[in-house]
């Protein structure tokens, strides 16, 4: 297992445990070491904008006072949805892993269907190369996710 999306299924455990969003964590690399961390913690912040990824990257712009972040790479353990791709887009990111795909999380509850029917991405215009790597075990914890009956679904 690739020891960033490690990384980022922990971050995605630590959501799930203290209630905070969905299962879904993320972490910016750069040359070499994890210079943002994030989970999603829509619940625990009422903000719908407040996913992995965007706290991760968050995270890193603050931690080198930039925005451009074209040196770094991104793990996180879904697919990235519209929102969090056009951040990922507009922070430069070049390269994303990503675990599960969008239809693994519209099976828990995260469809996204009507944004990719709306924006419908184009394969020869793609800036951002996206990679799957470590599905099955970023799929163990949607699972864990899936079997916390107190989580808040939203």
């Amino acid at each position: 297992m690739d020891r960033y999306m490690k990384e980022a299924i922990k971050e995605a455990e630590i959501g799930i445990e203290r209630r905070h969003g969905g299962p879904f964590g993320a972490v910016v690399v750069r040359d070499g070491k994890i210079i943002g961390r994030g989970h999603n913690t829509v619940v625990h912040t009422h903000d719908p904008t407040s996913h992995g990824e965007i706290v991760a990257i968050r995270e890193a712009s603050k931690a080198i006072e930039s925005f451009d972040l074209s040196d770094c790479e991104l793990y996180t353990t879904s697919e990235p949805c519209p929102m969090c791709y056009s951040a990922i887009h507009w922070s430069r990111i070049p390269v994303v892993y990503y675990g599960a795909t969008k239809e693994d999380a519209a099976k828990i509850g995260f469809d996204d269907q009507l944004l990719y029917d709306i924006l419908p991405r184009q394969e020869k215009f793609e800036k951002i190369k996206l990679v799957q790597i470590d599905r099955e075990e970023c799929l163990e914890v949607f699972e864990k996710y899936e079997e916390d009956e107190e989580r808040q679904l939203y």
